[in-house]
This record gives C-alpha cells, structure tokens and sequence, in this order.
C-alpha cells in the first residue's frame, strides 16, 4: 500500500512538473511562435499528453536560453515509435544524406543548396546524419532539418493522416530526375484517388497511393527492386543487355574503363543504391507484386511490372550507346580528364560540374530522360515513358554522335 502511494506521488509530482513546464512554453510560445503552438494542439501528441519537453529537452526556460533547447533527431522520436524509426533506418530515405555527400563534386557546389538545404539537402536531409555531421551543421547555424521524420510528419502536428497523403511526398518526388508525383498523379492511379478526394468516386473505391505501393502496411522500410538508379547485379543472361550495363556502372565509376571493381562500389554497397544479389532483388520485387495483388490479378501484375524491366533494357541500349561514343572521345584525347576525374572515361556523376556541351547531354540522357523512360513505365504514365523519356534518349543520341563528329573534325583539323 505504501509502495503504491509513493509510486502515485510521484507521478503525482512529475505530471504537475510537465504541466507546469508546458504551461510556460505554451505562454509564452503562444505569442512567439503561435502556429508551433496551434499545430502542437492538433497533434496526437497534445492529446496523450506528450508535452514540449518529451523532444526538445528541459534546459530552455526563457528567450536568452532557446539555444538550449534540443532539436529531435530520429532517435527521439525512436523513444516512443521504435519500430518506424528502425524501419526507417534500415530503408531508402535514410541513405538519402549520405548519397548527397558523396556525389564526387559536392564541395563546388553552393553550400546554402547543400547543408544550407535550399537545394539538394531539402530533400536529402531526410536522410541520417552522423553526430559528427550534426555537430558541424550546427557549427554553420544550421540547427534545424536533422530529424528526418518531420519530412513527412510535417512538425508541430506530425500527423499520420498528412504522412499518408500522396501530396507528402510532392515536395521531393517532383521535378528533373525523380517526377513521380506528376507521374502517378497523371496516372490512371492517380487519377482515380483524385476522384475519390473530390467526391465523384466512393471513398471506399480502390486507388493506390505512393505509400500504399512503397510503403505498405505502413512500413517505413521504403524499397524497390531496381533502386533509383535502375542497374543491379548478377549481370543478365541477355549478352547485349550485360554488355550495355558494364557501360553504364563504367560511367557511374563503379567498375573502371576495364571492368574492374572500383572504391566507388563500396559506397555503392553503404548507400544501399542497387541491389547486388538476385534474392536481394528478388525480395523488393515480391513486396511490390503483393501490393499490385490488392487489386490486380497476379499475372497481369506480374506482366506489369516485367515491361518497366525490359524498358530499363532498351534504354540502357541508347544510353550505353552514347557513353561509349564519349568514351571514345577521351580514348582518343579528344577529351581530357578534369581535375579530380579518376579515369579518361565520362563520370556520370560529376552532373553539374560536365565540362563540355557533350558531357552536359550525356548526364542529362542519364538523369532525366532514362529516368522518365523507365520510372515512367512503373508509375502507369505512357506520356513520360514516351515524349519525356523515350523520344529525348533517342533525339539526345542522334545530336551527341553529331557533336563528336564535330569535336573529332576539329581536332583532325587543328592536328595538322
């Protein structure tokens, strides 16, 4: 009876301790930063009594002390959603920082788009961040955008319901390498789940959304079988095919213009950018037939999805093509290797720092139009797979052998 009544008093103490502390943020919160306080109201969070020291720590009392105040990352929200968070870390997004900061010309790029987050990190700061990487960004006074969570579960509110809405994931899935959202929502998918959100189709009418597709049942995991760069190992049976996509993992600077194994694929490896095993490749592709089941028979499914691979295949054809027409530009000096440049072989991901117009529309033939051309397929959009990817692959070719013609002319010319 005793242990009970001190247990009592305590949480007795500790409850009038939290609300006490929330009563002071949310006083003077109310006046400074009124919306944090009206999107913490709306919250799940303020209904079960999780207050502002929960995430952000009892050290910050009044304005000369806000620095005090921690900033989440995931491991606070790990305290209480254990298994999204790991969920989380073992999938895609989490690489997501990690990817940008090894892109092999990131430091000549202007920092407010990187750790500034007004370019590439807004969208890859989803990504984990090392204690070190944390340490240093709030060195250069960027104390926010290292929670990752709050990418999707916008803060104060963190709602599920919000998370769950294909319009989450607009913000980053848009625009020159990566425009699934204007893809699905084009789509016969997309459409559909529009109707229903206007009212024209029952809400209880099937309709995929991104999340039910890539995240399903809720799973933070968020993988896919080809990744986002569309190249895997075992090389295919298909002589051509594996041939062709040598040449791509060359340009990527995966394999060296020889073919053998480079640094560049442990990293390859650590970012978790391809699957390198069939099971592995296997596994994601299972996952993404069970959600194409929901309302689709197994067989169309499965046909489905096989023409997304052989569109990657014909693709992969025309962009191999087209590295190898650069790559003999440099076989031949006509192109030299830039500083830093590990091999005379093009380096598809040295993207915004191509040297010359020829380079510049060979990364642009990797990044965009190959990109439209396959993810175009998998998204249900015939518009992308065509005009967007297709077409300007095959134009990008056809101008890229005319401009090494030229360079080749010029050369013999001022060779003489």
């Amino acid at each position: 009876m005793l242990k009970r009544t001190m247990l009592a008093g305590a949480l007795l103490m500790l409850f009038a301790g939290t609300a006490w502390a929330e009563s002071n943020c949310v006083q003077c919160h109310t006046k400074v930063t009124p919306g944090v306080v009206r999107d913490w109201k709306l919250s799940k969070h303020f209904k079960n009594g999780i207050g502002c020291d929960t995430c952000h720590g009892d050290k910050h009392h009044t304005m000369k002390d806000a620095d005090k105040a921690d900033i989440p990352t995931p491991d606070t929200c790990g305290q209480c959603h254990e298994k999204q968070v790991e969920q989380f870390k073992n999938g895609k997004h989490a690489k997501a920082w990690m990817v940008m900061k090894a892109m092999p010309t990131l430091n000549h790029q202007p920092q407010a788009m990187i750790d500034g987050q007004k370019g590439c990190g807004a969208c890859h700061k989803i990504g984990l961040k090392s204690k070190k990487e944390i340490r240093e960004l709030r060195k250069e006074g960027q104390k926010f955008g290292i929670a990752s969570c709050d990418a999707c579960h916008t803060r104060h509110q963190f709602s599920v319901k919000e998370a769950k809405d294909p319009r989450a994931c607009r913000t980053c899935h848009m625009g020159f390498d990566h425009p699934q959202w204007t893809m699905y929502s084009a789509s016969k998918h997309g459409v559909r789940w529009s109707l229903i959100k206007d009212g024209v189709l029952p809400k209880n009418t099937p309709a995929p959304t991104c999340q039910a597709c890539h995240m399903a049942k809720g799973n933070h995991n968020n993988r896919t079988a080809w990744g986002f760069l569309a190249v895997r190992l075992p090389l295919p049976k298909d002589k051509q095919w594996a041939a062709d996509r040598v040449t791509i993992l060359k340009a990527l600077g995966v394999l060296d213009p020889n073919g053998k194994p480079t640094a560049r694929l442990a990293a390859v490896k650590a970012a978790d950018l391809a699957r390198l095993t069939q099971k592995a490749w296997q596994k994601e592709r299972n996952k993404m037939m069970a959600s194409c089941q929901q309302c689709h028979s197994k067989k169309f499914a499965k046909g489905e999805l096989e023409k997304g691979d052989a569109m990657i295949k014909h693709a992969d054809h025309i962009m191999a093509e087209a590295i190898r027409v650069v790559a003999g530009l440099y076989k031949d000096g006509i192109i030299k290797k830039a500083k830093g440049q590990a091999y005379a072989y093009p380096d598809i991901l040295r993207f915004h720092d191509a040297r010359n117009p020829i380079e510049q529309k060979l990364w642009t033939m990797f990044m965009e139009y190959r990109m439209r051309a396959f993810e175009g397929t998998f998204h249900a959009n015939p518009d992308y797979v065509t005009w967007y990817g297709w077409s300007e692959l095959v134009k990008t070719l056809n101008e890229i052998k005319g401009e090494a013609k030229a360079l080749r002319e010029l050369h013999q010319h001022s060779s003489k």
